[in-house]
This record gives C-alpha cells, sequence and structure tokens, in this order.
C-alpha cells in the first residue's frame, strides 16, 4: 500500500471513528418528502416556470456551452443579464459567476489590499475563509460572535488603537456578513452593523459586504433581499446574490460599483480561469428573475414564510415536556414576527429552522423512515455542541406535510424519553441490588 493509500484510509477511517465522514445522499432519496433542500420557492419543480423555460430556448440564438472564459467569449446572453441584475438591485454594475463559492473566493482573494483586514462573523460561510486566504491579507482574518454587535465593535476598536494606517484611512476594513445565515436561519443586524462600520471609520475605509445567497427571491421588494428591503444598497460595498436556491438556477452575481466590477474581471481568478456559465445557465436564471418581476416569487415566498411560522408554532407548543438535550429549538424562533414586518426584519420568519438535538442522526433516520428528508448536520460544519437536524421548507410543502413532519419528530422524542426513562430505572435497580 502506498504512503498516499494509506494516508487517505486513515483520514476517512478517522472521520468514521468520529462519525463525521461525509457521504453523497442516495438519489432515491428525490421520493422523500423534501424538508432539506435549499429550493425554497419550489420553482424547480414550478410547471410555469419550465414551460417558460422551454420556450425561451427555443427562441435562443445560443443554448449550448459558452465557448471559454468571459474573457474569450463574452456572450450577449451574459452581458444583457447584467446589466438586468445591476438594475434589479439598484447597483451600478454587476458581474457574474460560477458560483456562490466562486464569488465570495474571487472577491476576498483579490480585492483586499496589502495591510488590509477582513473581519467577519464567526458563522460566514467558507468560501470567504478560503478567499481570504488565498488573499494577501491572510494573516489579517478576524472573527467576532455570531451578530453581536458589541463583540464586532471591540473587535473594530481593537483594530483600529493597533493600527495608525487604518485609523487616518490609509488601509481598509472589510466587514463581510450574511443577511440570512444557511444553519441557524438567523438574520444579521445589518443596519446596525453599517451604522457601526461608518461610525467608527469617518474617513470610508471600512467596507460592508454581504451574502444575501438565501435571502434572495424571498425577502424585500420583489425579492431583492435584505439589503434593499432596508434600503442600504448605497452603504455596503458590495452584494452577493446566488441562482442555485431559491432561484431554482445556477451560478451567482456579485452586484458593487463598476470599478469594483473593473478589478475583479482582472484579478479575480474564479472569473479569469474558467469556463463560464453555459448559455442555457443564463437563460434559466433570466426566467427565474421573469419570476421575481411578475410577482409569482411573491406569492410562493409568503406561503413558505407562513409555513414556517405555522411549523414554528405548533412544534414549540409541544416541547414543554421533552428535555433541551433530546430536542430543542433556537432561543430566536421564540420571537418570530408576521411575515412582512420590516421594523421587525431580524425576527421575520425563516425557511431554515434548526433543530437541536444530541442525535442528530437518529432522528434524521426516523425521519426517513416517515418518508421525510431532513439532514443531520454536525461538526464540523456547525460547532461542537450545536447539532441539529436542520429543516428547511419550501413553498411546495403542504400543511399536511408540515403536521406529518411535527408529528414524526415528536414521536421520535418520546420514544427517546422512554428509553432515557427505562434506563435510569434499570441503573437504579442496578444500584439497589448492588447494596443488597
Amino acid at each position: 500500500m502506498s504512503s498516499l493509500t494509506s494516508q487517505m484510509k486513515a483520514a476517512l477511517a478517522s472521520r468514521e471513528d468520529r462519525v463525521i465522514r461525509r457521504s453523497l445522499p442516495n438519489p432515491a432519496e428525490s421520493q422523500l418528502v423534501d424538508f432539506n433542500s435549499n429550493d425554497y420557492l419550489s420553482l424547480s419543480q414550478y410547471p410555469p416556470l419550465r414551460s417558460h423555460f422551454i420556450s425561451k430556448l427555443q427562441s435562443a440564438p445560443n443554448i449550448l456551452g459558452s465557448g471559454g472564459s468571459r474573457l474569450l467569449v463574452n456572450g450577449r446572453a451574459h452581458t444583457d443579464l447584467e446589466t438586468r441584475l445591476a438594475q434589479f438591485f439598484n447597483a451600478p454594475s454587476a458581474l457574474l459567476f460560477n458560483s456562490g463559492l466562486d464569488a465570495n473566493f474571487g472577491f476576498f482573494s483579490c480585492v483586499p489590499q496589502l495591510g488590509d483586514i477582513v473581519v467577519s462573523d464567526e458563522y460566514i460561510h467558507a468560501s470567504v475563509h478560503d478567499g481570504v486566504r488565498a488573499s494577501r491579507v491572510r494573516g489579517s482574518h478576524r472573527t467576532f460572535n455570531h451578530n453581536s454587535i458589541p463583540a464586532l465593535r471591540e473587535v473594530l476598536e481593537k483594530i483600529i488603537s493597533e493600527s495608525r494606517e487604518v485609523e487616518v484611512g490609509r488601509y481598509s476594513v472589510f466587514v463581510a456578513v450574511e443577511s440570512l445565515y444557511s444553519m441557524d436561519g438567523t438574520f444579521s443586524p445589518l443596519m446596525e452593523i453599517v451604522e457601526l462600520v461608518e461610525e467608527l471609520f469617518p474617513k470610508g475605509n471600512g467596507y460592508v459586504v454581504v451574502d444575501e445567497a438565501h435571502s434572495t427571491g424571498i425577502y424585500g421588494p420583489q425579492g431583492r433581499g435584505i439589503v434593499v428591503l432596508l434600503g442600504l444598497e448605497n452603504r455596503v460595498l458590495a452584494r452577493l446574490h446566488t441562482f442555485g436556491k431559491a432561484l431554482a438556477g445556477s451560478g451567482a452575481v456579485i452586484v458593487t460599483n463598476s470599478l469594483l466590477r473593473d478589478y475583479m474581471i482582472n484579478y479575480a481568478r474564479t472569473l479569469i480561469y474558467t469556463t463560464s456559465l453555459s448559455y442555457a445557465n443564463v437563460i434559466a436564471v433570466d426566467c427565474s428573475f421573469d419570476m421575481l418581476d411578475n410577482g409569482v416569487a411573491k406569492t410562493l415566498a409568503t406561503k413558505v414564510l407562513n409555513l414556517s411560522t405555522y411549523f414554528v408554532a405548533t412544534l414549540q407548543s409541544q416541547l414543554a415536556s421533552i428535555p433541551c438535550s433530546i430536542l430543542s429549538l433556537l432561543p430566536h424562533l421564540k420571537q418570530q414576527a408576521e411575515p412582512q414586518s420590516l421594523s421587525h426584519y431580524a425576527t421575520l420568519p425563516s425557511p431554515i429552522i434548526a433543530i437541536l438535538t444530541a442525535y442528530p442522526r437518529p432522528l434524521s433516520a426516523f425521519l426517513y423512515s416517515r418518508g421525510m428528508n431532513a439532514r443531520p448536520i454536525t461538526w464540523p460544519t456547525v460547532p461542537k455542541g450545536k447539532d441539529r437536524v436542520r429543516v428547511c421548507l419550501h413553498a411546495g410543502n403542504t400543511w399536511a406535510e408540515v403536521d406529518g413532519l411535527v408529528e414524526a419528530i415528536m414521536e421520535w422524542a418520546g420514544e427517546m424519553l422512554a428509553q432515557r426513562q427505562k434506563r435510569r430505572e434499570e441503573e437504579g435497580r442496578a444500584v439497589i441490588e448492588s447494596k443488597l
């Protein structure tokens, strides 16, 4: 056995022993009730969108491939979509990438300059970490406690006190956050973050970068996201919107100013050295944005947010008798607002609901046996001690399916509670017998 083979086998065995080894899902899971995918608006299964896409394909001059990198072949469909997205998201310009990972990696690997510092929420997506590690500021990455304004202030004030160059505006600080976090379903306090950055960096060398991957299509006017919902378009440096989640497409876009777009065209390796999205991909995305423009997405978004409110309220009402170690919900879910409340956007319902449990795999397996797909999420994807089954709701889910999900979760919790009680009784008898 070669050294490489033995090392890889040992690494996989170690993950197997720690119950964190990953594997691809069984394709048969597509037959289960979907409480797992990011297809929040169920557009991938929406017949009018399918018909609309096929119609546009039939009339499009190009549908196969793209011919190469954007620097070699700049298709009309790609430039037209970028123009449309810049206007839609109220931004000066837009630049397409092949995925959200490519967009984040491309941005953070090239935009921060030597001497600059990146500060991110501790729950920021792995692609931001990867981009920073590949950048010229790889040793200057700080994090702050999730969604904590006091923690962010402490980090930023420490940076300013330690760096005269930052204080006088010679070096820049980039604050990277997500508008909606994919593991907890929590919203970033964007308004407070922007105000804090503007307060601490009066020379304009503080920049906020927002990943809107999980809010695109669901929140804000016509699904434009939380930044537009709050009117912060001109106060953040860049926004990332992806197409592969609620929009049932592929790829991503960064909307920003024209200088930064031009800079990324010259320096973002994930744009320069890859074949661009195929024409068919671009046409599909364009069709999804038609659904946002014509109001279809808003109707679907309202449906999924109402389902979320119902699911959380129904489950919460039945958890009083279940120990938190077996099953619990995150604290923010006790404070959900009505689906369209702007003033309390941070407590809006989210299609992402984390069910915390010390037994994520048994719960997921139980749901699977009942014909439902909700995946276990464990370390290293989430912090140790924060294991969960993540439920993602969709506009295509029915009220009966949600009721069935609650019933199955509570049935499993009841069985776990009974098993725990039985073990305690057996242990108690064993103690008594040992003393006789």
